[in-house]
């Protein structure tokens, strides 16, 4: 008997989310971001600890923004890792700056900071951070921001993977930079389809990215403009999906960390594949990742036995996009070996011990 198709993600919406907009739809609403996107924002900042949270139409947008009411200008470098979804440098790439790939750590994938030390030059700007999959890097978030302190450069947090994770000091992972980006695209832990949000500690920050996604306007609802902006709006019936997932945010946070033990102990001595591990007492894994030996055979394999993957992020320097100079020995590795396993927080236990047993049966352990 063929089993069902096991996603390796997807999103998960429930009567929740219909109801919550069928209710708003009943109200004769104008649709666009108003009092249920302000309910939204409040959740995510009470959740991250921050001061203000500003949310946009997707989580590129935010980091552009990010960047650009930090001040960076065309012709700006920015510091980036070259394992990264390629929204982290298109972001910038958008107005002008540019992206400087840096390597990562081989057991976060997150920036490698002595890499990122000799990769600033006069030209460089600010740091942008990505904590992969919720990680944090090795030397601690401590070590960046002091280093960015000394060189005088500006911090910003790329956390689209890590809403629901934390740095060991307490602080919301997003929270450690001047302004932290959040993603809400259909594969995070919660989603309102697409959709972004920025995080920060500083008024004149906040200000500016509110101005900045509705078209420099002074104040919302008249045409007076004191500065330029554009139309990067979110919608009331995201905010209305946003609301209800952020209530089951808590909960996914922990299944995500139970998903990820699971696989841990399921695949314990199968010498062909290596999760990437986590701190679970900080950070909630968004997919489960790892590095596998004959890759491509593996995802056959799984693909028979109807169990979906998704190959990890190439060498954005190698991708055709960018065609950069430079040899990054972790990130080509992970263009060769890395393996994102079926991660959805809807997987039961029998759904892991099924997708672990098959890859126990391709190493034939």
């Amino acid at each position: 008997m063929t089993q069902p198709f096991i996603m390796q993600m997807r999103p998960l919406f429930g009567e929740e989310e219909k109801r919550a907009v069928c209710e708003y739809m009943d109200e004769d609403g104008f649709i666009t971001e108003f009092k249920r996107t302000e309910k939204f924002e409040q959740m995510l900042a009470e959740y991250t600890g921050s001061k203000h949270c500003i949310v946009v139409n997707n989580g590129t947008i935010s980091l552009t923004l990010a960047a650009l009411a930090a001040g960076i200008k065309a012709g700006d470098e920015v510091i980036v890792p070259n394992y990264t979804m390629i929204a982290t440098p298109n972001s910038v790439k958008m107005f002008g700056a540019v992206p400087v790939f840096v390597d990562v750590e081989p057991e976060t994938l997150c920036l490698d900071i002595d890499k990122v030390k000799q990769a600033i030059t006069p030209k460089t700007r600010a740091i942008m951070l990505v904590s992969a999959n919720g990680r944090y890097p090795r030397p601690g978030i401590e070590a960046f921001e002091e280093l960015a302190k000394q060189q005088n450069l500006l911090l910003l947090e790329d956390a689209a993977q890590s809403l629901g994770s934390f740095y060991p000091d307490g602080r919301h992972i997003g929270r450690a930079g001047l302004i932290g980006s959040f993603s809400f695209s259909a594969p995070k832990i919660i989603s309102t389809g697409q959709g972004g949000a920025l995080i920060t500690d500083d008024d004149t920050m906040a200000a500016k990215l509110r101005r900045l996604k509705d078209f420099g306007r002074a104040a919302g609802g008249n045409d007076i403009h004191d500065s330029i902006g554009y139309n990067f709006k979110f919608t009331e019936l995201q905010a209305c999906i946003g609301i209800e997932q952020m209530k089951k945010l808590p909960s996914r946070v922990e299944r995500k960390k139970e998903i990820w033990r699971r696989y841990s102990a399921n695949l314990e001595g199968v010498k062909g594949i290596r999760l990437f591990e986590h701190d679970l007492k900080c950070t909630s894994p968004w997919f489960i990742d790892s590095l596998a030996e004959n890759r491509d055979a593996l995802i056959a394999h799984l693909k028979t036995a109807n169990i979906g993957t998704r190959v990890m992020y190439p060498p954005i320097n190698k991708q055709q996009a960018y065609q950069a100079p430079g040899d990054h020995k972790v990130s080509n590795n992970i263009g060769q070996q890395g393996l994102w396993l079926p991660s959805a927080v809807q997987l039961s236990d029998f759904d892991i011990d099924r997708i672990c047993s098959t890859i126990r049966e391709f190493y034939q352990v």
